[in-house]
């Protein structure tokens, strides 16, 4: 049994794989300071050459424009056997980490790893680093899966077909990924569905796979009327307030039972299927709790009439308005009538919602309910499209029965409410969908001083990655 085979080996070469984390972890790749260019370019290359190891066609390739002013981008392939009959897998993950900022809060030096034991009541054994969880404590789980799986067969991915894609600007906006997938679109498209290890289970011994993430049109709009800002006593009541105006059209958005009021927005939306209802509901999740937790009273669970919070949250598009300003702010009274009033609006979108068609309905809407006297002025700051695997799909159940395989329970199948962006630009570029099979947990202390990532999820991480590539050989 291959699978049986890389999990022995995993166990019995733990303390190794460890020591490689804990050098790339050294390596302070911090993409959005130009001061750490030179280390950033290191961390790429001590990752390009650990996969030439293990006998994957790797190579560093330059992005940016000009090319070169960006941060390398790591792609490496693994070539399928003559036999091998199932998917192309994309594996994407980033090398690069946060800023370090307060340095005074880190109980230990950012990039010089420490081994902490586990604490009663507390976290487990850990190794607290920047970049510890995020993300190259989750690259390594997958490195050293192919590594088991090399050592103990001759093939790093036991047969199947993989493209490894590790970027040096996740944290700094991807900035050059847009580009480089579109330069090489044709060789990304040879795969079938993509894989991350970048996000959490849902807590200590409880795994999970996000199949789904929401998009996200972001918008703002700004009502004009005269041409200066007025004495309200002289103008008020003569003609439009440009704040007063624009609250009374955005407070249109939703009907009574809280549904988006735009025309269309709801043609794309994928309804949620009974199987998904179904397993959400076991896990028990607690509304009230959740809302005492952010000081709400029980009566504040509001949102579309006939869904659950979680089902809104994972399932369904909403519309928001992040922020909205006009006039006068400042200390003290100044009476006038602006002469005009904006606001940000976002909209999470579901599959199979376009941004782009959402926005533009969105504008087309406001339009139709220009106050007398007004006019518009429209920016489309950016979208990114959702993502969600179908519930019935085979690469969602390879990975759940990895991860079944790994920690002995069956994980649960979640969605995120917020919005991953490469995700979004894989599916709209290369209609790619995504599986999110990640290891961290909420106490991680992700982009915070002091982030970590425990030994146990380490573990977890190496055994699943190992067993989903024998889920794809079967072996």
């Amino acid at each position: 049994m291959s699978t049986a085979a890389a999990m022995e080996w995993l166990k019995a070469n733990e303390g190794a794989s460890v020591n490689r984390l804990v050098d790339w972890l050294r390596i302070p790749s911090i993409s959005t300071d130009p001061a750490y260019a030179a280390e950033t370019r290191k961390a790429a290359e001590w990752v390009h050459a650990q996969l030439v190891e293990l006998g994957l066609e790797s190579q560093i390739i330059e992005v940016g424009k000009p090319k070169g002013s960006g941060h390398p981008i790591v792609l490496a392939h693994s070539r399928p056997a003559a036999d091998y009959k199932g998917p192309h897998i994309l594996f994407y993950g980033h090398y690069d980490v946060q800023p370090v900022d307060p340095v005074d809060l880190w109980e230990s030096p950012p990039f010089e790893p420490v081994r902490k034991p586990a604490e009663k009541d507390g976290p487990g054994e850990r190794i607290v680093a920047r970049g510890a969880v995020d993300d190259k404590g989750q690259v390594m789980t997958f490195i050293e899966a192919m590594r088991a799986w090399k050592e103990t067969t001759g093939h790093a991915t036991g047969g199947a077909a993989y493209t490894i894609l590790l970027e040096g600007e996740e944290e700094n906006g991807s900035v050059s990924l847009p580009g480089f997938v579109a330069e090489y679109q044709k060789l990304l498209q040879e795969c079938n569905v993509c894989l991350i290890s970048d996000t959490g289970m849902l807590g200590r011994g409880q795994p999970a796979i996000t199949y789904g993430v929401r998009g996200l049109a972001y918008t703002e709009v700004t009502l004009h009327a005269a041409n200066q800002d007025l004495h309200s006593g002289l103008w008020g009541g003569r003609c439009p307030n440009p704040i007063t105006e624009l609250t009374k059209v955005l407070s249109k958005l939703w009907d009574k039972k809280r549904r988006v009021t735009i025309p269309k927005f709801y043609d794309d939306v994928v309804p949620l299927s009974k199987k998904e209802r179904k397993a959400w509901a076991k896990l028990k999740f607690n509304a009230k709790a959740a809302l005492k937790g952010i000081g709400l009273p029980p009566a504040a669970d509001v949102g579309e009439a006939g869904y659950t919070a979680m089902e809104r949250e994972w399932g369904r598009p909403t519309a928001e308005i992040n922020g909205i300003w006009g006039g006068y702010t400042g200390k003290g009274a100044k009476t006038v009538i602006a002469s005009h009033a904006s606001a940000k609006v976002s909209f999470r979108l579901v599959a199979d919602q376009d941004p782009a068609k959402i926005t533009k309905a969105f504008f087309k809407w406001c339009k139709e309910h220009t106050p007398d006297g007004c006019r518009w002025e429209f920016t489309d700051h950016h979208g990114g499209f959702g993502v969600t695997v179908p519930f019935d799909s085979p690469y969602l159940r390879a990975a759940e029965k990895a991860l079944k395989r790994a920690m002995g329970k069956s994980p649960a199948m979640i969605k995120s409410g917020g919005s991953i962006p490469v995700a979004g630009l894989l599916k709209s570029q290369l209609s790619l969908d995504t599986i999110f099979m990640g290891f961290g947990l909420s106490d991680d202390r992700v982009h915070s001083p002091n982030e970590k990532f425990e030994l146990d999820c380490f573990r977890i991480g190496a055994n699943a990655h190992a067993a989903f590539i024998g889920e794809l050989v079967g072996k």
